[in-house]
């Protein structure tokens, strides 16, 4: 008795020990309450969400396909030195990895930069592709205006040796057609060219190891004053203020092909040989506009600069625009919804040999569309089907659960979307409930007496009328009623 009096003593004394130490750990973080949230910048997308979303990709999808557009996919990630020094000044957003396995990578900052990788890695010259995938910065997200951290792009791209402006006409046309298709109000493209921005910098005297820290600072102009832009260009980037005058006497004027014949005659632009090749093509690819339609949503502006350092000619970007508080006043631009532009020296910088690829391409802001269709459709009051469900097999009595399964299942190998209640004995009156809230059109009905007869009576939801239909016809006429194919080729 005494051992064990001892040895019970001892285990005490362990047990002690023990929770002492524990005491000096803290609590069980296990067990600690956290907060059940999105990371900064993102965001989950309900049911309704997702199918305003399927709507927009499907109007986009679409169009690059009606354009000849094969599809692409590249990883998530890339090697850290396949995309640095290739954005300017936003290398800094750039969502870098731990040491996975011997490799630094980052997060893809955009899909032009693997696009020109997989050229160069792939060696092809020619291709018309898009690509639709998310995207990565470490920005300071504005959600409320579609500014995230995750956002998907949605990119349209020409690679080839092609004659000038044709390829890039087409990218224009093709933005034009997307934003007129979703219906979100008023847009206008800008469109400058690189080579005009770096003649015009050099007439006014910028030096050219500053030309794309200049260009970020012009690039701000759709978003604050000119004076703000001045300020940063002078104050922060050391920029002589006579040389900011200069520059702002061009960057503040915009105007259609007449403004490229005025400055085609300017007798300093005229005299740099980049701003004159520059001019050239824009006059060439008005002309292309107008016959494609489209030139009286085209404006040229000096102030378009775009930040990316891999831009090297024609570059574009579409805004919406706010109607005028009162007459005669100019139309405000609310926001980018597309941009993009040419890039032909960006494949030479992966090919070992340095072999060009000329590209250009465009890339549509979907984000933004998401939220301003999301916003109507709220305002609207509009209901959204969240699914594509063509009709629900019901049962009018008891105990015909199995004939429920066999139909459901008929239709589901002949292709057609349906649904059953996970009931064995669901109420009629419930069943056609759950079809008014879902949107789904119509009701495959099996009773006892339809069982006896060979048909099964087919309801529409909205008319509430019925017609017996012969079980073997049954999915045509379906079909028929939905306006889906007759056959799956």
């Amino acid at each position: 008795m005494a051992e064990r009096a001892a040895l019970e003593e001892l285990i005490e004394e362990e047990v002690a020990k023990l929770l002492k130490l524990k005491a000096q750990l803290g609590p069980d973080e296990s067990k600690q309450k956290f907060v059940l949230k999105t990371p900064k910048g993102t965001r989950d997308y309900s049911p309704r969400q997702m199918a305003v979303r399927e709507k927009v990709f499907d109007v986009i999808i679409r169009c690059f396909k009606r354009h000849g557009a094969e599809v692409i996919d590249t990883p998530v990630f890339e090697l850290k030195e396949t995309l640095m020094g290739k954005y300017g000044e936003d290398s800094k957003l750039i969502y870098d990895l731990k040491d996975q396995g011997g490799e630094l990578l980052s997060l893809r900052y955009d899909l032009t930069v693997p696009f020109a990788r997989y050229l160069a890695m792939n060696k092809l010259t020619n291709i018309k592709r898009y690509h639709i995938a998310k995207v990565y910065r470490r920005d300071n997200p504005a959600m409320t205006r579609g500014r995230y951290r995750e956002f998907y792009q949605c990119d349209f791209d020409i690679a080839g040796n092609f004659d000038p402006m044709i390829p890039d006409a087409e990218c224009l046309k093709i933005m034009c057609e997307i934003l007129s298709s979703l219906q979100i109000g008023d847009f206008l493209v800008k469109v400058n060219d690189r080579r005009i921005l770096d003649g015009m910098f050099a007439i006014c005297g910028v030096s050219d190891s500053k030309f794309r820290t200049i260009c970020s600072s012009v690039d701000k102009l759709d978003k604050v004053s000119w004076e703000e832009v001045k300020n940063e260009m002078v104050g922060e980037k050391g920029l002589a203020p006579e040389v900011a005058d200069r520059i702002g006497d061009y960057v503040q004027q915009h105007g259609g092909v007449s403004l490229v014949e005025q400055l085609l005659q300017d007798p300093k632009l005229s005299q740099n040989k980049q701003a004159l090749e520059g001019l050239g093509d824009l006059k060439l690819l008005f002309e292309y506009l107008t016959l494609f339609g489209i030139d009286d949503k085209i404006s040229f502006d000096l102030s378009l600069a775009r930040g990316l350092d891999y831009y090297t000619g024609v570059i574009y970007e579409a805004v919406l625009l706010q109607t005028p508080a009162q007459a005669g006043e100019e139309p405000l631009g609310v926001g980018s919804v597309a941009a993009g532009g040419r890039y032909d020296g960006l494949v030479g910088m992966f090919d070992p040999k340095g072999r060009k690829v000329p590209c250009v391409g465009l890339s549509i802001g979907v984000e933004r569309i998401f939220s301003i269709v999301e916003q109507r459709l709220e305002a609207l009051e509009e209901k959204i089907r969240t699914t594509e469900t063509q009709v629900l097999v019901a049962s009018a009595q008891k105990k015909l659960l199995e004939e429920r399964l066999k139909l459901v299942s008929e239709l589901w190998d002949a292709g057609i979307k349906a649904e059953l209640l996970y009931k064995k004995n669901p109420k009629l009156l419930n069943q056609l409930q759950y079809c008014e809230e879902a949107g789904i059109p119509l009701v495959a009905i099996i009773g006892e007496q339809e069982l006896k007869d060979g048909v099964i009576k087919l309801r529409s939801v909205t008319s509430r009328e019925e017609v017996d239909v012969r079980r073997e016809d049954l999915v045509e006429e379906i079909k028929r009623r939905t306006g889906q194919p007759l056959c799956i080729c």
